[in-house]
């Protein structure tokens, strides 16, 4: 793999999960390095990636003071991405949802597109372990991103590759949503710009660890900016146009 790779995991709360799921990714022996971004947990999750940082070269923190939601989360650490001149950015999550041993598939995948994304939705089992509220509530937001915003793909997950080498970043600056809105948002203005898009199936247990962070105001605030952005695609469509 001759690409400069970076791995973004951002984190609230993992101080079950973080040191282990960094062991997993180290144990691929890819020449990448890993960034966490930390939003002040409580629960001491930004001391202990602090000890892994000064005992691997390899991976570097973001620590803000406080939560500034999920979408920032990711504006941050592509941000940062760029600024160190990565040719390609994953993010996947913290709590084993995101399973390290697809990062291999991701990077075999990139070499013909720009854009990676693990599906939940290619395998009718995918997620056979969710109960039957929350799999309801995903195979819903999955209906309305693909009918409102002609996308057929796993629009919501954040188990993604960037080939930011193919990606100008200015494409990045025209996403507005600092919240989970910002998965469908910027995958949807990606789509907009011709950048290609590859899915393949992945597997997606239930949380291994801890809650889910996602509340009922998450997804009352998702569903709105959704039927904003099908507004806007409808009558001002230009607005979503990169002009380099």
């Amino acid at each position: 793999m001759n690409n400069k790779t970076l791995i973004f995991i951002p984190t609230y709360n993992e101080s079950e999960n973080v040191k282990k799921i960094f062991s997993e990714i180290k144990s691929l022996s890819l020449s990448a390095d890993i960034l966490f971004l930390d939003d002040n947990s409580p629960d001491g999750t930004g001391a202990i990636i602090d000890k892994i940082i000064a005992e691997n070269k390899n991976v570097f923190a973001i620590h803000r003071k406080g939560k500034l939601g999920i979408g920032s989360a990711h504006k941050d650490g592509i941000n940062w991405a760029y600024s160190n001149n990565y040719d390609v950015l994953i993010t996947m999550d913290c709590d084993f949802t995101h399973s390290p041993e697809y990062i291999l598939d991701f990077i075999k995948h990139s070499e013909h597109h720009d854009i990676v994304i693990g599906s939940r939705y290619m395998d009718k089992d995918s997620l056979k372990t969710w109960n039957l509220f929350r799999k309801s509530l995903t195979h819903l937001g999955h209906f309305l991103t693909s009918t409102l915003l002609g996308m057929p793909y796993d629009s919501s997950g954040a188990f993604r590759l960037y080939n930011l080498n193919r990606i100008p970043q200015g494409v990045f600056g025209l996403i507005k949503s600092n919240s989970y809105s910002f998965f469908f948002e910027s995958l949807f203005i990606l789509n907009f710009n011709k950048y290609s898009v590859f899915e393949f199936s992945i597997q997606l247990p239930s949380r291994t660890y801890g809650h889910s962070k996602m509340s009922y105001k998450d997804v009352y605030k998702s569903l709105k900016f959704l039927v904003m952005i099908y507004r806007q695609k409808t009558f001002n469509k230009k607005k979503f146009i990169y002009k380099n």
